[in-house]
């Protein structure tokens, strides 16, 4: 037992005077173990390397910067002169007779400024800039501040009041063109707004898409782009981009804290923007082609068993005298079919009636007290609405 016992002691002081030398010869000499191990092929596998950047469903890059360095080179500080008239009273001089006959009507002008943003679309030679109406309106002098603080002197191509789109020409050389998005944008994607928010030159903001396919005038074929990255004044005609850095709409107009919202703004959608502008250059104008009529949502009844949201437009109301009006289509109409598309709503119908060419003959189908018609009717251009021109309801 003692034989034993004196055994195992030896064996732990040998142990400890074994691990001392070891901790002494790491110390002066590290990496011995590892080089030791080598030399008697006793290595470890090494471990594998793990990924730089390990993958995450649904994650983000944590910086935009690339995105706004490849766009916010092709967006543009626009200001637009404008000669105002106003009306005033010039008062005389002397006490009494301003007592006598009061003041003296009289009108006097000044020189107002407007402030907005706009994209370059094209170069070499061309230098078209996509900008809002609403911007250059009235405008008699239109000056745009590039990106490398270069100014030029803008003339009007075209406008187009109702998609309130403008087209600038500027001449100057080395113009960067903006890419123009190719996917569909969906709600919840990253957008950057870049533009020129109240004279501050060129600011960015990010939000999100919070909707597509907003309309706001229910007599309009608008498709609106809703978001909640910062729109504010003097954003109007700029950038809407995507994490790419491509142009996906042109910001237009916000609603703001006066009226109670926080976080809406809207832009035009690229596919509309291109539309727009290529009509402008070709023509001068935009045309659209119209039926006459106003449209609603297909009313459907909580117990009929039909989906809530059914296909087609209910026809509201005929413009007398109107395409629709001359092929026999009435108020109470569901529209189902023009040409050879199936309207999926109101807002798809409008846009669709735009883009048929003035002049064409189209059938439309639908169904009228639930049996189904098929009329003929040849579309006009589109007129300017105006508040009196009222349909028959």
């Amino acid at each position: 037992m003692k034989h034993a016992a004196g055994t195992l002691l030896f064996i732990a002081r040998f142990a400890i005077l074994g691990l001392a030398v070891a901790f002494v010869v790491g110390l002066f000499w590290p990496g011995s173990g590892e080089h030791l191990r080598e030399r008697f092929g006793l290595g470890a596998p090494a471990p594998s390397a793990a990924p730089a950047n390990p993958p995450h469903p649904g994650s983000g890059p944590v910086s935009y910067a690339d995105a706004v360095a490849a766009a916010a080179p092709s967006v543009v500080n626009i200001y637009a002169n404008k000669i105002v008239t106003e009306q005033a009273v010039r008062m005389y001089d002397n006490p009494v007779l301003q007592q006598l006959f009061g003041g003296q009507p009289t009108t006097f002008q000044h020189r107002e400024q407007t402030l907005g943003s706009g994209v370059i679309v094209s170069a070499q030679g061309q230098g078209y800039v996509l900008t809002n109406n609403h911007v250059i309106a009235h405008a008699a002098d239109i000056q745009v501040l590039l990106y490398d603080g270069r100014i030029a002197k803008a003339s009007l191509v075209g406008a187009d009041e109702e998609s309130d789109l403008a087209v600038l020409k500027i001449d100057a050389s080395n113009l960067p063109v903006i890419r123009i998005a190719g996917q569909p944008l969906r709600p919840g994607d990253v957008v950057l707004a870049i533009g020129n928010p109240l004279g501050l030159n060129q600011t960015v903001t990010m939000g999100i898409v919070s909707a597509i396919g907003r309309q706001l005038n229910s007599s309009s074929a608008e498709d609106f782009i809703q978001t909640d990255a910062a729109i504010n004044l003097g954003n109007s005609g700029g950038a809407l981009v995507n994490a790419e850095g491509e142009l996906v709409g042109i910001n237009t107009l916000l609603i703001g804290k006066a009226a109670g919202a926080e976080g809406i703004g809207f832009a035009i959608p690229v596919t509309t923007a291109k539309k727009v502008l290529d009509q402008i250059i070709a023509t001068g104008h935009v045309v659209r082609g119209w039926l006459g009529a106003d449209y609603a949502f297909v009313p459907v009844a909580a117990n009929s068993g039909l989906p809530a949201a059914a296909r087609g437009a209910q026809v509201t109301a005929v413009y007398p005298g109107s395409p629709a009006a001359l092929a026999g289509i009435r108020p109470r109409d569901i529209l189902l079919r023009i040409g050879t598309d199936d309207i999926l709503d109101p807002a798809d119908l409008r846009r669709r009636e735009a883009a048929i060419k003035p002049g064409s003959t189209v059938t439309v189908s639908g169904l009228r007290n639930g049996t189904p018609f098929h009329l003929e009717v040849t579309l006009v251009q589109r007129p300017a609405m105006s508040a009196g021109s009222m349909p028959d309801s």
